[in-house]
């Protein structure tokens, strides 16, 4: 296959990669776009806390933010999974899974973060529809509801402050022993924020709605909905096989010009912020074209 060659190479599609191929797309860049098409979210009904698209499908707004992004005539989207990197010289060599050849001269990586959802009955189907991340995208469609928060530790404390504010019906699952503080415990007290122990073994729900949590003892309770906080990994190991660091949680490195720890290589998304929402990712996109942009034209001017 004939080796082609561009100004930016985009690796990952979705909120991040379009908005940063836009910005390169209004600066005249020869942009490539390599996506799966695969996003985190495709199990979300509806996205929120992004104006001009609130309650809008994910799917829609990417659709959208796509053909947007295509009419400038700079841009071209692939449909195929990146699956090597290498810098040679002042380029980057990317493969694909269909043994395409593709060279740039900046590299971005918008490639996002795989959750790692424990096998237990129910979790996954319900990941994104009613088992949700964040209180700023999805609190208000559940507020007065009965909600737990499957965590622990200071991350189940500061999410038990947030959602307080959505709903009084909040509950810690913690799935076996507590990590608190005795301060922690006693403002959780204060606050009737109730902390169960209890292991989990299954998840009852419909079409991905939560009904109750079915516990190891027996034990059942009703929810409407449970925030998680599960680990994650990178969704593409490229990044690390090209030498790009990451951080002690597993972001990729960046600086505040969203480059990563390899010259010419640059992040954008939640793959390399904790800021995990459609509005940060686009926002991230953005900056991160137009800081392209702006090494390309210290190069050439």
């Amino acid at each position: 296959m004939k080796t082609s060659n561009y100004d930016v190479i985009i690796i990952g599609g979705s909120y991040a990669g379009l908005s940063a191929a836009m910005a390169l797309g209004r600066s005249m860049r020869k942009v490539l776009i390599i996506d799966s098409e695969k996003p985190c979210n495709q199990q979300t009904p509806k996205s929120h806390n992004f104006i001009t698209q609130d309650g809008v499908a994910p799917g829609e707004i990417s659709a959208i933010a796509r053909k947007q992004v295509l009419e400038y005539k700079t841009v071209e989207s692939l449909k195929d999974l990146a699956v090597g990197a290498k810098k040679k010289k002042n380029n980057f060599h990317i493969t694909t899974k269909s043994n395409g050849d593709f060279i740039g001269k900046k590299l971005i990586f918008a490639t996002g973060i795989k959750d790692m959802i424990p096998e237990i009955k129910g979790f996954k189907e319900c990941w994104g529809i009613s088992m949700i991340h964040c209180p700023y995208c999805h609190g208000y469609e559940f507020r007065n509801k009965r909600t737990g928060i499957l965590t622990n530790g200071d991350r189940a404390f500061h999410l038990a402050s947030l959602v307080k504010n959505l709903t009084d019906k909040v509950s810690i699952l913690t799935n076996g022993n507590p990590d608190f503080t005795q301060e922690q415990i006693a403002k959780l007290k204060a606050n009737n924020v109730d902390i169960i122990e209890n292991k989990i073994s299954e998840l009852e729900h419909k079409d991905g709605a939560i009904k109750s949590l079915i516990f190891t003892d027996g034990k059942e309770i009703s929810f409407d909905a449970i925030y998680a906080g599960f680990p994650f990994e990178q969704h593409s190991s490229i990044p690390v096989s090209l030498g790009c660091e990451l951080t002690e949680h597993g972001y990729i490195k960046i600086n505040e010009l969203q480059q990563t720890t390899i010259e010419g290589v640059y992040s954008c998304g939640d793959n390399s912020a904790m800021m995990r929402s459609v509005a940060s990712a686009v926002a991230s996109g953005n900056l991160t074209g137009a800081m392209v942009n702006h090494n390309l034209t210290q190069e050439q001017f």
